[in-house]
């Protein structure tokens, strides 16, 4: 099965490639690709930005949009023909819980049902119950809403979540957000008001401390480290979350954007998860961030079998390899000089994490070889030990 790689990390490819200090084969070999992988996201970026003639990437997204659209339509009209009988009797939308208790009994999914007559499973469920009024759906739709919205990123309060309810499409008030946040407990992980002294208040660890300061590894792929730094341009801050391999203290995947939110160590893990292919079970050390905690992340690390791990609040040195690491990149990138727009300093990072830090920057610790030299030589020492 082909490695599925994140958009971000071939726009970053392309960047690389585009600069013409290298040969589409040096950047091969720098990203850990093939030829071939980078030729064809070169020639699609070119098609995406009207260079050549061609199919977007846009258009070939839609095409694919548009089969998964055509066999959702056939399901769904399968089940509104079944259900003519109970809308042709004219039922409130309320009353048409029925239809969903008696498709399910023939052995149509729920699932699907509510989304085709627009309600939530959650709230059919508690119809089974009890009858509730359309007050009560409401806010139950509101809650689902804002449970999701609060998953993917725990620092938001109320107004951050009833802005994401607004470009959802939902019409409500802050106040209504308000109590439905307090009903749930939906406060923000970073900021809470109360006595006195009370500053940032860190979630609870959602998993336990498997490394305990111990930042080594006996082989590749079996201890992961990643943390998010951040440094301001002129346009605005750039954050950048990096995953480093214990082993070789390599960086195995990252992530740059201009927003700290959860999607920015999802996509991080999910660029190492695509070019390391790790087989055994990996541990992924962090602190306790939101972006760590969110649930889309925690969704991530489950489907590619990972373990995650966190250290103890307001403990530096319990995550000190990453710590370190964002010194370096600290030192050597990011404060050379006053970086003027953030494509500039986003470039700046990828090629010096990928040209120079992985595969030029030799490190004692190592045996004055660089991560890629090292890891090289391990895997030569192993097959020699096998044959």
């Amino acid at each position: 099965m082909p490695k599925k790689f994140p958009p971000e990390f071939k726009r970053d490819v392309v960047r690389v490639a585009r600069r013409g200090d290298l040969t589409h084969a040096e950047v091969a070999a720098d990203f850990d690709i093939s030829i071939e992988s980078v030729r064809r996201w070169v020639r699609q970026a070119d098609i995406d930005d009207g260079v050549v003639d061609g199919k977007t990437t846009s258009e070939q997204n839609e095409l694919v949009q548009l089969r998964r659209e055509k066999r959702r339509l056939e399901q769904e009209n399968e089940i509104l023909r079944r259900a003519a009988a109970y809308f042709g009797r004219r039922f409130a939308p309320k009353m048409s819980y029925p239809l969903v208790r008696d498709l399910a009994a023939e052995g149509i999914p729920v699932r699907l049902t509510c989304g085709v007559l627009g309600h939530s499973r959650q709230a059919y469920y508690a119809w089974l119950a009890e009858p509730i009024s359309d007050r009560e759906l409401q806010d139950a739709y509101l809650t689902n809403a804002l449970v999701d919205a609060h998953g993917d990123d725990p620092e938001f309060g109320y107004r951050f979540l009833a802005d994401e309810l607004e470009r959802a499409g939902h019409d409500v008030g802050e106040r209504r957000v308000w109590r439905l946040c307090s009903q749930q407990r939906l406060w923000s992980t970073t900021v809470r008001k109360g006595r006195r002294g009370a500053g940032k208040s860190p979630g609870a660890a959602v998993h336990d401390d498997h490394v305990r300061r111990d930042f080594t590894a006996a082989e590749p792929d079996r201890v992961w480290v990643t943390d998010i730094t951040e440094h301001p341009t002129a346009e605005g801050k750039v954050y950048c979350c990096a995953i480093k391999d214990l082993f070789s203290n390599r960086i195995v995947g990252y992530a740059i954007d201009e927003r700290m939110t959860a999607q920015l160590a999802v996509t991080a893990l999910r660029t190492a998860v695509a070019r390391r292919q790790p087989t055994g079970v990996v541990v992924v050390h962090s602190d306790r961030g939101a972006q760590f905690r969110a649930r889309t992340f925690r969704a991530v690390l489950t489907a590619a079998g990972l373990q995650g791990s966190m250290g103890r609040v307001a403990s530096a040195g319990d995550n000190a390899a990453m710590e370190s690491w964002n010194a370096l990149l600290q030192k050597n990138v990011l404060n050379r000089r006053r970086w003027a727009t953030r494509d500039e300093l986003h470039d700046a990072i990828v090629f010096w994490i990928e040209r120079t830090y992985n595969r030029r920057r030799r490190q004692r610790a190592l045996g004055k070889l660089t991560p890629v030299e090292f890891e090289l030589a391990f895997t030569a020492q192993n097959a020699a030990l096998a044959a």
